[in-house]
């Protein structure tokens, strides 16, 4: 019992000072992800945005909330439903 518990005391700073992720959430209004290059658009370029994307991970299944932006940030802001945000525009 001794050793467990000293074997989690001496291990407990290694938990505490643990790398955590760097997060970027990338919010654009009127795009969808074919509109970067990185997911294949050749009109234009992104190329700090592929660089990004080439060095961490890229999603494909994430939906807008509302079909207007100010509720969708709304949502993504507070974490309410969207019929429930008070945003403005989100009754019109």
């Amino acid at each position: 019992m001794k050793q467990i518990l000293l074997l989690l005391i001496l291990l407990a700073p290694a938990l505490v000072h643990a790398d955590k992720p760097n997060i970027i959430y990338i919010l654009l209004d009127d795009a969808g992800y074919g509109d970067l290059s990185c997911y294949g658009q050749k009109k234009f370029t992104t190329p700090n945005v592929d660089r990004l994307a080439k060095e961490g991970m890229k999603f494909t299944q994430h939906y807008s909330g509302s079909t207007v932006c100010a509720p969708t940030r709304s949502v993504l802001m507070t974490g309410l439903h969207t019929g429930h945000t008070p945003s403005r525009g989100n009754r019109e």
